[in-house]
């Protein structure tokens, strides 16, 4: 490939993003060059960028993206240049017991594609091959952007564990809320319940499968949803929100020997009220925790499962799709998201 040089979205500090043209990144023997062709815009992203930084400046952030190969090192024999694919961002060590044991994500000296080293937020990114997984011709490069947090999300589902015929309580509906719906009648359950403060996101619960929907603005989501299921409260209850109100709400929600799984993350101190506290213990409630998207053989069946579901109709991401940005907009479209000035779900930024 003759092209030096490209364009991309480079974090120099802390809300100082800025579209500018940079060296293609080189690749060694066991590295893809991926043309990246759209990239998705996660919750962390909006931290990172705006508040904390990368882990060193400049950096090009953006973990969730895909593309087609551009070109590949002299050792890589599985793909090839114009094959699709996406690219899941994690770089574990393979030496330490986490990733012996196939926990990647939970590597005790990973790198990290779009905050440790260069992402996706460029019209050019490295991999190594082991990273990629083909998208089938009928999935959009939009709809291969998200296959990192759909993937994000059925790892989380895989570990609470959903049985056919349960009844799933779905807190939040952004993103990985939406997804979470969607997974859980995929993994057999009869009857989701979602809340949310916003009726546009309930209405798009709906359209993906949610039985029934709830405004916690308008009512005790908490009464409500024992009341729906009869004083007992749900089989799984799935926190997505990431907010101290959720987070406490779910273990109220959950019946005896529920389980209650945590996807949102803690963005300030998390303090339950006794009796909250008390259902952990009274109702022996099991509480899984859920972080990122790996499993063994790498990057994990979460990822082709994701595709599959999504190439045969039972998972569908079109829909959270709000807005779509040119990358040149970027430095723009964060000060935005940050700032709230317009709703919106998922943001994907594609690549001229």
């Amino acid at each position: 490939m003759n092209i030096k040089v490209m364009n991309a979205a480079v974090l120099h500090a802390p809300a100082d993003l800025r579209y500018e043209e940079v060296t293609v990144p080189s690749y060694n023997e066991d590295e893809v060059l991926v043309r990246v062709r759209a990239a998705g815009v996660c919750g962390s992203d909006l931290g990172r960028v705006m508040k904390t930084g990368t882990y060193s400046f400049p950096t090009i952030p953006g973990h969730e993206f895909c593309g087609e190969v551009a070109a590949v090192g002299a050792n890589v024999k599985d793909f090839k240049p114009g094959d699709r694919v996406a690219v899941a961002p994690i770089l574990p060590c393979g030496r330490c017991k986490f990733c012996e044991a196939g926990d990647y994500g939970l590597c005790d000296d990973y790198n990290y594609l779009g905050s440790r080293t260069h992402g996706g937020y460029a019209e050019y990114a490295v991999a190594p091959s082991r990273n990629l997984i083909r998208l089938p011709d009928s999935m959009s490069f939009i709809e291969g952007a998200m296959v990192e947090p759909a993937a994000v999300t059925l790892h989380g589902m895989m570990r609470v564990g959903i049985n056919v015929g349960d009844t799933v309580g779905v807190l939040g509906c952004g993103t990985i809320g939406l997804f979470a719906i969607q997974f859980a009648k995929i993994m057999g359950a009869t009857h989701v319940i979602a809340t949310d403060v916003a009726p546009d996101k309930l209405d798009l619960a709906k359209q993906l499968g949610a039985d029934l929907c709830l405004n916690s603005s308008e009512l005790d989501a908490v009464l409500k949803m024992k009341e729906l299921t009869g004083g007992k409260g749900v089989n799984v209850a799935v926190e997505t929100a990431g907010v101290v109100q959720t987070q406490e709400q779910c273990l109220r929600i959950a019946m005896k020997k529920g389980r209650v799984l945590y996807l949102g993350t803690a963005h300030r101190d998390v303090v339950l009220p006794p009796k909250s506290f008390e259902c952990i213990v009274r109702n022996e409630l099991t509480l899984v925790g859920s972080w990122n998207s790996y499993s063994a053989p790498f990057p994990g069946v979460e990822w082709q499962a994701t595709i599959d579901y999504a190439k045969s109709g039972a998972l569908r991401l079109q829909p959270l799709v709000t807005h779509i940005f040119n990358l040149s907009e970027a430095p723009q479209v964060f000060v935005d998201l940050v700032d709230r000035k317009y709703p919106f779900t998922k943001v994907i930024y594609v690549m001229k």
